[in-house]
This record gives C-alpha cells, sequence and structure tokens, in this order.
C-alpha cells in the first residue's frame, strides 16, 4: 500500500504540566520541584501527531475549551499536520489538564483532569464518521457513551478500530465487541481481567479473557522494559524490548499504539507491526515531554534497519 494512510483518532487532548523532580515525593511531603513546563498532551492527541509524524494523515476528533490552552492544544495539532476539522470547543468546561511528576530516573506519574473531554458528543462522532478511514484508534480518557458510540460506528462501516485500553479502568469490553486490535499494559489489564502480569502464564490468561470479552483479533500488552506480548489465534508470542537510555516514558504507549497501527494497515503483518512499535516508542522515552518526544519516519527506520 503506497499511498498516505486515512486514520481518525477519537481521543482526548490535554494541556500537560510537566514537574521534574529527583524523586516522587511521599505522601505528606512537600518536595522542591527542578523545572516545570508546559506541553500539550492527552492520549488522544499524543497517538493523532504519532500518526502524522510516522507517515499517515491523521485526523483527530475530540473537544477543548474556549480557554487560551485550547487554542494552543489546536494549534499544536496543526503544527504536527493534524486535520482538527473535527477538533471541537465546549462551552460548558475548560480544556483538558494534565500534571505530571517525573524523576530523574524516567519514571512518570501522571493526574488526568479530563474536564472539555467528557463534552464530546455522539453527534460529533456523527460528523466525523462522514468521511471514511482506514482505521479508528480510540482510547478511554473521553466518555464510555462516546467510546461504545464510535466503536459501533466504525464496525457498522467495515473500517478497523484499534483500542488503546489507557488510562486503566474496569470498562466493559463486551459493548464494544469487535475490536481489530487491543492493547493495554500492565496495570490496565489488571483492572479488565484482574490478573497481574508476572509470567507468560499470566500473559495467556489474561490475553484470552479480553479477547473473549473483546472479540479482538490481536490483543497486544504493551509491558514497558519487558517489551510486548502478542496474542492471536489462541497462543502469544514476547517481543523484546529495544533498550535505550530513558528520560521520560510519557506518550510512550500512545506512540507504540499508533506505530502499531499505521505498520499493521500497511504489511498487514502484526508481528512486524509490533517490532516497529517497539523501536517507535522506545524511541519517545529518549525525549521529555508528550508530542515533542514523538519521533518521525525516518527516524524509526533508521534504527529499525540496524535491527534487521
Amino acid at each position: 500500500m503506497n499511498r498516505n494512510l486515512n486514520i481518525l483518532v477519537v481521543g482526548s487532548i490535554n494541556m500537560d504540566l510537566l514537574l521534574m523532580t529527583s524523586r516522587f515525593p511521599h505522601p505528606g511531603e512537600s518536595m522542591i520541584s527542578e523545572k516545570y513546563v508546559f506541553n500539550p498532551g492527552g492520549k488522544g492527541a499524543n497517538q493523532a501527531a504519532a500518526i502524522s509524524l510516522l507517515g499517515g494523515n491523521s485526523i483527530f476528533a475530540g473537544k477543548v475549551g474556549s480557554d487560551s490552552f485550547g487554542s494552543m492544544l489546536r494549534q499544536a495539532l496543526e503544527g504536527y499536520g493534524v486535520c482538527t476539522d473535527f477538533l471541537t470547543v465546549s462551552k460548558e468546561n475548560q480544556s483538558g489538564f494534565a500534571v505530571i511528576m517525573l524523576e530523574e530516573k524516567g519514571q512518570n506519574r501522571i493526574i488526568v483532569h479530563r474536564a472539555a473531554n467528557l463534552d464530546l458528543t455522539k453527534a460529533d462522532i456523527d460528523e466525523a464518521f462522514k468521511h471514511s478511514y482506514d482505521a479508528m484508534i480510540i482510547q478511554f480518557e473521553i466518555s464510555e457513551e462516546v467510546i461504545i458510540h464510535a466503536c459501533k460506528l466504525a464496525k457498522s462501516k467495515g473500517i478497523p478500530f484499534i483500542v488503546d485500553a489507557g488510562p486503566a479502568q474496569a470498562f466493559p469490553l463486551e459493548k464494544i465487541y469487535g475490536i481489530d486490535i487491543l492493547s493495554p499494559n500492565e496495570t490496565e489489564t489488571e483492572l479488565l481481567c484482574d490478573i497481574k502480569l508476572n509470567s507468560p502464564e499470566d500473559y495467556l490468561k489474561a490475553s484470552q479473557i479480553m479477547a473473549a470479552r473483546s472479540g479482538a483479533k490481536h490483543v497486544v500488552l504493551k509491558l514497558g522494559e519487558q517489551g510486548s506480548c502478542l496474542y492471536t489465534n489462541g497462543k502469544i508470542k514476547l517481543f523484546p524490548a529495544h533498550k535505550v537510555n530513558a528520560i521520560d516514558s510519557t506518550a510512550a504507549g500512545d506512540v507504540f499504539t499508533a506505530a502499531l497501527t499505521i505498520q499493521y494497515l500497511k504489511s498487514g503483518d502484526i508481528e512486524k507491526a509490533i517490532q516497529y512499535a517497539n523501536i517507535a516508542g522506545a524511541l519517545t522515552v529518549t525525549k521529555p515531554g508528550a508530542l515533542q518526544s514523538i519521533p518521525n519516519e525516518d527516524e524509526v527506520k533508521a534504527v529499525s534497519n540496524t535491527c534487521t
């Protein structure tokens, strides 16, 4: 497939406040931050920017507030080449906001206030689906009602849909049955099926449960430093992580999902897509922030070529 893929991303968009610290504070402890910055982010926005940078035509459907952050977020997406025709403005709430604590070892803790993201409506999704797409990506940072509606619309139109199961929550997977790829991380998996991922046996059992509930053709577990695990046709296969010097893990899972989607659509090979996504996700953690940490297609290809 030589043409650029048209991929609709339905999801969240936030302004992130990144606080850099030597370590995370203990309960009740006050700490001095070494640095702070405001960065555009949100799982949906991260994936939309990644699709564009990785060579796809990215179309984003989401909601911002009528505040200054909303204007900044729109401009940021457009700067990455994302179509924002379906990024609408809430009259009720501020733009989504996230506070990210980043310690020097590269680990983070994130608190998200969804705000305007929860005002995205089924009518907004209907408007976006007046057009056709090669695939849809969706996450769980918007309302459950809208997630279910978007997945049903995609299925009815024969559009493959990929579900990034974050942030972690006990989502009713049965209501979005027919997923092409379901991709949760360890924490998300535990909330979806009450299994901690400590061994390959756990990977298999958890994937079987989630696949049965969601009808997913493929379940791809994001396992951080342990890499990723593919479940398909009743079997699992492990893929080691691409080793890098981690600076900030923000957006790594989002970029993984976007890279997985675009490469799977191009090649039809889920295993090659995972290997590509592992590299894209790994490159993301070598830079701080969300959107600005996303690698482009040439950067991922350069590393991929050295690994083959």
